[in-house]
């Protein structure tokens, strides 16, 4: 049974039809749709906008998964709690970097028993063997220290740096789409706009050497239950930087 949308809903998606209507294109220009996506917000709350971002690729081939992370310039707009396993020198280190959890086999233990009370996990590599058998806790969470998402490391302090000031890791589903936030209503639209571009870039230069054809196919960008506002997808190409 389809859902029944509010009244609010029900206008803001007639504003999203206009602009697209009016574009001629079947998507917006990034920096409108950016715009149209704050507007067409209906939360009472700050809400996080989000890049919903279908990709050519076929994740069900291990080399065609797009995976990695991003450091949004103006950050996610979210607290971010994050817990750190590492041992002596490198605790103190994660400790005063900012970190809001820290330890070793304490909090092995303590996430074994059920405790995921943090929003993203770095860890040392001379501790993954014992942090490694909580995959199928935190996996399915989205908090499993990883290395190519930078995660796994012994500079610890600057993955706490980047966590905490707006890092977002990001990978395919198993229908190769991307789903990320790039900030809150809040944001005025330029800082969206760079979050965005930050993110696409990060998007086009994890591309798989054996992905053909058209890289971006579909792009939308909607606040907490507000509307989808398709994005143009070769603009949104043109966001990434050939440096």
């Amino acid at each position: 049974m389809p859902k029944k949308r509010g009244k609010k809903y029900i206008e803001a998606a007639k504003l999203v039809e206009a602009a697209v209507a009016s574009n001629g294109n079947g998507g917006l220009d990034p920096a409108a749709a950016v715009a149209l996506a704050r507007e067409t917000s209906i939360s009472k709350f700050d809400a996080t906008v989000e890049a919903h971002i279908r990709l050519g690729v076929d994740p069900r081939h291990a080399e065609q998964m797009v995976r990695g992370s991003v450091v949004l310039p103006n950050g996610t707009g979210k607290k971010v709690r994050v817990a750190v396993f590492a041992t002596a020198d490198k605790a103190k280190e994660a400790q005063e970097a900012g970190a809001d959890f820290v330890g070793g086999d304490d909090l092995v233990k303590k996430v074994s028993e059920g405790w995921t009370d943090f929003d993203a996990a770095v860890a040392t590599p001379d501790i993954m063997s014992k942090v490694g058998p909580l995959g199928k806790i935190l996996g399915p969470r989205g908090l499993m220290p990883n290395p190519k998402s930078g995660t796994v490391t012994f500079d610890v302090a600057r993955a706490v740096r980047e966590v905490k000031g707006g890092k977002v890791e990001f990978r395919t589903d198993k229908f190769g789409i991307v789903h990320a936030p790039i900030g809150k209503v809040s944001f005025d639209s330029d800082q969206l706009h760079q979050n965005l571009a930050a993110l696409v870039d990060a998007l086009i230069r994890n591309k798989p050497a054996t992905s053909k054809g058209q890289y971006l196919r579909t792009f939308f960008l909607t606040a907490t239950q507000g509307p989808s506002v398709p994005v143009d997808v070769k603009e949104a190409a043109k966001l990434h930087t050939s440096n």
